[in-house]
């Protein structure tokens, strides 16, 4: 299951509804919506913790749906914080699932009001990245001291400057034998396997590829790793089931992404897309054609299995320190507008994180449907947010994280209520932190969650 979903089994909203195809894009998120709000399949602990479901989930759709709610809705920035409160490090909970599983049902059970909670869906299963040689991140334990509280990315040009054709032609092929090779040491030997799309009848001389044992034995650890993440799953399943049946408003349907960040993260690097944009622009532009549909049915198929119509969208590379406007408009929004639309247009509520500098990108940016996204801010000048992305689309953030995790519990109250007077008027804003946190004082999260009851009500 994705983005910490309780692990219900969930049915293609797709299959149930009746002519999906011929549904608008409105209808289909006013589908989502419902399915969010009946929680099928959730047994609630009482009838109390239904009804606070139901109200918590009512007051995040109309917020997104740009109406007043009966109060602005928070998102905690809770992050790693529960390892931490319960005496661990990141570490700790990234090898031992159990206490993983621990730590967040003791923060759960301490805290009590919130609106929204979500399992340890960022906290990666560590012994399956080692069983597979995993190289684009380093972790505590593993490349980097044991009490560091964050992972580390490991860029590198996973895709060569003279591979995109390859890309291009067979994006499955291409990731199978090419960028898995060279990403995990475990299945480096993936790279003898032949073209995955030859056409032939008879497939007796692919298959004789299956008997050198490397490549049996590269199969072999998937399928151990592949046990170990089912573990791990089955840990952020049993914390989201939780939550949701004691009422919190499940918030995560998947996770996506830009297109041209997906190329540059995980393939080129920053260095070699860089270099690319003056070298061979072109092949960028023909390999964003050919994930961006790739990403829609990606997200599609995720937000299918959750019951939440929400799409987690982390922005890197086109804040402001990366590129010009110009460079913004050519190469990092058509193919991320076209992402965005193609969720819209199938019921989903994309929300972007737009990590770091996003000021010189709102005039772009705010040419979208109304009510059908929630921008999520790092650094912004949240009024100049709420009068052009937020005049459209709900938007959320972004009180400093220093001041979560560093300041009192005054201070907080202070921020949020700055914050809740500058973006709640006529709706469409969610409180929050500019990022998540791990290490600080749970009175701090108290606050921000007092501070959106005491200074959010909407006097009707």
């Amino acid at each position: 299951m994705i983005m910490g979903s309780p692990n219900i089994p969930l049915s293609s909203i797709r299959d149930t509804v009746e002519n999906w195809s011929e549904l608008t894009p409105e209808q289909k998120r006013e589908e989502r919506f419902k399915k969010w709000l009946a929680a099928p399949g959730v047994n609630f602990k009482n009838k109390e913790a239904e009804k606070l479901y139901k109200e918590r989930v009512t007051r995040f759709i109309k917020v997104l749906k740009m109406e007043e709610p009966d109060r602005v809705p928070c998102m905690l920035p809770v992050g790693y914080f529960p390892a931490y409160y319960a005496g661990y490090n990141l570490k700790t909970v990234m090898y031992d699932y159990e206490k993983q599983r621990d730590a967040w049902m003791k923060f759960m059970d301490d805290f009590g009001d919130m609106d929204t909670f979500g399992g340890p869906m960022f906290v990666l299963p560590a012994p399956a990245l080692e069983m597979i040689d995993h190289k684009i991140h380093k972790w505590p334990g593993h490349g980097i001291a044991d009490d560091v509280g964050s992972y580390q990315f490991v860029e590198s040009d996973y895709m060569k400057a003279d591979e995109y054709d390859k890309l291009i032609m067979d994006p499955s092929d291409f990731w199978l034998r090419t960028f898995m090779p060279r990403q995990a040491g475990a299945f480096e030997p993936l790279a003898n396997l032949p073209h995955l799309t030859a056409f032939v009848g008879i497939p007796i001389f692919y298959l004789g590829r299956f008997a050198d044992p490397k490549i049996q034995q590269a199969y072999k650890t998937m399928f151990k790793a592949g046990e170990e993440i089912v573990k791990w799953q089955m840990t952020i399943g049993v914390v989201g089931r939780e939550a949701i049946e004691r009422g919190y408003a499940g918030f995560g349907g998947g996770m996506s992404g830009a297109p041209f960040d997906m190329l540059t993260d995980m393939l080129r690097g920053t260095t070699g897309i860089f270099l690319d944009m003056y070298r061979q622009p072109e092949k960028i532009h023909e390999a964003l054609d050919s994930l961006t549909p790739l990403v829609i049915q990606e997200a599609v198929t995720s937000a299918d299995m959750s019951m939440a119509p929400i799409i987690m969208m982390p922005l890197h590379k086109g804040e402001k320190g990366f590129m010009s406007p110009k460079q913004f408009e050519e190469f990092y929004w058509p193919s991320f507008k076209k992402v965005l639309l193609g969720m819209i247009n199938e019921g989903l509520v994309p929300m972007p994180f737009a990590e770091g500098n996003y000021i010189p990108r709102l005039e772009v940016i705010q040419d979208m449907p109304r009510a059908s996204m929630l921008w999520y801010f790092e650094y912004m000048d949240m009024a100049k947010a709420k009068a052009t992305v937020g005049k459209k689309n709900c938007i959320a953030g972004n009180l400093p994280i220093s001041t979560m995790v560093t300041g009192t519990a005054k201070d907080v109250r202070e921020g949020c209520r700055k914050l809740i007077e500058t973006c709640a008027p006529g709706g469409g804003y969610i409180l929050t932190a500019a990022s998540s946190m791990d290490h600080g004082r749970i009175e701090n999260l108290h606050a921000m969650m007092d501070a959106a009851k005491e200074y959010g009500v909407y006097k009707k």
